[in-house]
């Protein structure tokens, strides 16, 4: 299944896309870049940014990018990626994308995940293509 995510600067979430056994396309860095389509169905990686309630959790790219209709219908799911730090909005935007475009969250990880987040997600998403290949 294919993988797209949002990584900022700090690499952390693009260092751990780069680990998993899923091809994986990344959002590009600055909003005004052009707009990015995806034609498959595909699983979301979202850091949270922002630790308070309206502090704009999701990135402004994971936006533009589901602004785009065709990328929300192919939305499978959401792995969030995010700091304990910030408590109860641990991993929060992966929570609101998920809740907006009615798809589950599959996974949350912290910071740069661990072998064994990885190895989770792998699965996860092996399970989750099968799945959407019976639903064909």
């Amino acid at each position: 299944m294919l993988v797209v995510y949002y990584s900022s600067s700090s690499e952390y979430t693009h260092r751990f896309a780069q680990k998993l056994s899923h091809p994986s396309m990344r959002l590009p860095l600055l909003t005004r870049d052009a707009a990015v389509e995806v034609d498959e169905p595909y699983a979301l990686i979202t850091p949270t940014y922002g630790a308070g309630p309206n502090r704009g959790s999701v990135p402004k790219q994971i936006k533009k990018f589901l602004s785009i209709e065709g990328n929300r219908e192919l939305l499978r799911g959401v792995i969030g990626a995010g700091n304990t730090n910030f408590g109860e909005n641990y991993c929060r935007a992966a929570h609101l994308v998920a809740r907006k475009c009615d798809v589950p969250v599959l996974y949350r990880f912290e910071l740069l995940g661990t072998p064994e987040d990885v190895a989770n997600v792998n699965n996860g998403l092996e399970s989750l293509c099968q799945r959407q290949q019976y639903a064909t």
